[in-house]
């Protein structure tokens, strides 16, 4: 998958967000109007998004429940009752089908850790489920989740497609010191983060393996390059780090050892376009 943002390549996905994100109807958006990414204030640059979709691309890969999970959790899109102490963190995006199709009426089930990385097991703070809007859109408020022996900042979450399995995965943090040991860590699930006048924004789309019929394809130039370069699996890389892909130069954000499935194109986290 390439990041739209440097290749010229616009998947159908990030086109149809752009226009639910800007109140648009979605035919009308793909007949060869750029994609506008995410609303940001005047002088930001645009928030990556992850992961694409394209037909065929691979779904937003499953975690762990892990032993925290309780069912039965509140309806609500906030866990900030009771004035929590935390830093205030609100999470966004879409639910979208495997034809890039928003999903209305998906399940979202969050649960997490307070700030001082303990979970409630007795009751249900920071757990709460919500659905998609119309437009296959949800929002979050809650606070930054602590840590605990063993484990990177992370946000559990379940996602349901109306009548489909459930999801179960994680979302991480980009810039963790602890994502570098955490064995269950995985860099596609990292969620675009920004600072937002002492709280934080961060943005994520679930792809769920949900048969959909697509859209027209949106107006624009893909350019396909051929695998290799000096990319490769088991390389310890440190953030500055340069690489070749497929005949694109990428520069390393964060350090990690590269793996399988992790290659610049597809994890915009860890690789920018140099």
């Amino acid at each position: 998958m390439e990041n739209e943002t440097s290749t010229g390549h616009v998947s159908r996905k990030t086109v149809l967000r752009a226009a639910l994100a800007a109140g648009m109807a979605a035919p009308a958006v793909l007949m060869g109007v750029p994609a506008l990414a995410r609303t940001l204030g005047s002088g930001e640059e645009s928030l990556e998004l992850t992961p694409e979709c394209h037909d065929g691309d691979p779904v937003t890969v499953e975690q762990i429940e892990g032993p925290y999970f309780k069912p039965n959790s509140p309806l609500r899109s906030t866990l900030l009752d009771g004035n929590p102490p935390g830093v205030r963190l609100t999470v966004s995006g879409y639910v979208f089908g495997k034809a890039c199709q928003p999903i209305s009426g998906a399940l979202l089930d969050f649960w997490q850790a307070d700030t001082n990385g303990a979970y409630d097991n007795t009751g249900f703070k920071f757990r709460g489920h919500q659905f998609t809007n119309a437009q296959g859109a949800f929002s979050l408020s809650t606070i930054v989740p602590g840590l605990y022996p063993g484990r990177t900042r992370h946000i559990h979450v379940k996602v349901q497609a109306p009548g489909r399995p459930i999801l179960t995965t994680q979302l991480y943090f980009p810039g963790e010191p602890r994502n570098n040991t955490d064995t269950i860590f995985d860099p596609r699930l990292l969620m675009t983060v920004r600072d937002a006048g002492g709280a934080k924004e961060a943005a994520f789309d679930f792809v769920l393996n949900v048969p959909q019929t697509p859209g027209p394809t949106p107006t624009a130039t893909q350019t396909t390059q051929p695998p290799g370069g000096t990319w490769a699996v088991g390389t310890a890389y440190k953030a500055g780090d340069k690489v070749t892909y497929g005949g694109v130069s990428y520069v390393c954000l964060q350090a990690h050892t590269g793996q399988a499935g992790w290659e610049p194109p597809n994890v915009p986290a860890l690789w920018r376009i140099a």
